[in-house]
């Protein structure tokens, strides 16, 4: 059982899903695990990665940390003489897709699915030891502007166990789905534009990546 709150955020309606003690779903965590989407069904099969190669394919860009394939996982680090959080992008342009993989952390602070646009950053799911945080980030044009938080769940520690996230996308709305059972769902209408990828930030010591597929929404 869970319960569904709607609340007001500077004139936007944010719905937050809080999972209420003792009725949390099977707190489990699994590898390749399949999701139910939210907003819409999946359409064509856009990506699927499951780093079989020895090196990552085309689309893929490192800009910053370390992004290693060995036996079939992609495994993050950050670097310290970058003094910047790792950051790889899959450059595949989207505005509505649904995106599925799934991480463990391996010491990692936090592993963000981040989307830009083409004026700078845009929204951002972290995904932390504790918790899983849907944000839309600042705009950098505005002095004046910050971060919002569009809804956030805490998540049990799961130690170093995989876990399997599906984030959609649809005009304004984005819903993030875990297969131990945690959901968020927020809005803004600034989310409806074209991304320029999808980019996976690192920040601490190490982290893992899997199984990543992309879709586009089926019409």
């Amino acid at each position: 059982m869970k319960n569904i709150v709607p609340f007001p955020c500077g004139g936007l309606r944010v719905s937050l899903v809080v999972l209420l003690l003792g009725t949390v779903p099977a707190l489990h965590a699994a590898k390749d695990a399949e999701l139910a989407p939210v907003l819409a069904k999946p359409g064509k099969l856009l990506k699927e990665d499951s780093f079989a190669d020895s090196a990552l394919s085309r689309e893929w860009g490192v800009a910053k940390g370390e992004w290693l394939v060995k036996d079939g996982i992609l495994i993050a680090k950050e670097k310290t003489e970058d003094k910047h959080a790792g950051v790889c992008a899959l450059n595949l342009p989207n505005h509505n897709s649904i995106i599925r993989f799934s991480y463990r952390l391996i010491g990692a602070k936090a592993l963000t699915l981040s989307f830009n646009h083409a004026k700078g950053h845009l929204f951002r799911v972290s995904l932390g030891a504790e918790s899983i945080t849907l944000s839309k980030d600042k705009d950098k044009a505005d002095t004046s502007a910050k971060p919002l938080q569009l809804a956030k769940v805490e998540a049990p520690k799961n130690g170093a166990e995989w876990t399997t996230i599906q984030v959609e996308m649809l005009g304004q709305k984005v819903a993030v789905t875990t297969d131990s059972g945690l959901k968020l769902e927020g809005e803004d209408a600034a989310l409806d534009v074209d991304k320029t990828g999808y980019r996976f930030v690192i920040s601490g010591e190490s982290a893992e990546l899997d199984g990543v597929k992309i879709w586009e929404h089926a019409p």
